[in-house]
This record gives structure tokens, C-alpha cells and sequence, in this order.
């Protein structure tokens, strides 16, 4: 019976933990469908936060590649008064922390790739 009480309040504090960390990134940036995204993409900054490795595969056609590591040493790219589109290949490790972060540097209009370059119909570059 203690295991079944240990197993609820760990199931808790991990859906609590997820509620959380999607708050932050609804306050960070706003998450866009594919079309949605590709109509912004002619007035922001596209960018790609994957390994040049992952870039040189493949990546949406305009896109810069900055990966996330490199994200804080690379804000001298990025105008704050154009909007950022970021992808990563799903919606995963990677965009969350950089939308936060970039929204504490003072950057307003951050969107985000719901599905990210795996889901993507637009116009692609392969290496």
C-alpha cells in the first residue's frame, strides 16, 4: 500500500512539473502550426537550434543554424525588434529553454514550430 501512495504523489509531481514548464513556454512564445509558421517565416529570423551535423542533413529552407549550446553566445545575431522562429526536429528538449531564454534577453514575438522539422510540409534543404 505504501508503494501505491509512493507511485500517486510521483505521478503528481511529474504532471505538476509538465504543467509548469508548459506555462513557462505559453508565456515565452507561441506555439505555431506548420502554415501558420511558414507565413511568419518571410518576416523573422528562421532558426535552427539542432547540431550543425543535424542542419547539413536537413533543414527548412532560409533557416540559420545556431544551436541551443551556442544559443547565449550567439545573441548578436538575432534583432530584437524582428520576430525569432525557432524549430528543433520535434518539439523537444531544446526549444523550451531557448524560448524562455530568449524572452529573459528581452525579445518579444518568439514562435515556435509545434511539431518541429520531423512534422514539417514546407520547403526543405538536404545535404
Amino acid at each position: 500500500m505504501p508503494t501505491l501512495y509512493i507511485l500517486i504523489i510521483a505521478i503528481m509531481i511529474l504532471l505538476g512539473w509538465m504543467g509548469y514548464n508548459y506555462w513557462r513556454l505559453k508565456r515565452a512564445a507561441t506555439l505555431l502550426e506548420n502554415a501558420e509558421f511558414a507565413a511568419k517565416i518571410p518576416q523573422g529570423q528562421l532558426v535552427d537550434l539542432r547540431t550543425p551535423d543535424e542542419f547539413r542533413r536537413k533543414h527548412i529552407l532560409g533557416a540559420r543554424n545556431i544551436p541551443y549550446e551556442q544559443l547565449k553566445q550567439s545573441l548578436g545575431a538575432l534583432r530584437k525588434d524582428k520576430p525569432i522562429l525557432i524549430y528543433e526536429n520535434d518539439r523537444g528538449q531544446r526549444v523550451t529553454p531557448a524560448a524562455i531564454y530568449l524572452k529573459k534577453q528581452g525579445y518579444k514575438d518568439i514562435y515556435i514550430l509545434s511539431y518541429g522539422l520531423n512534422d514539417w510540409d514546407g520547403k526543405v534543404k538536404a545535404g
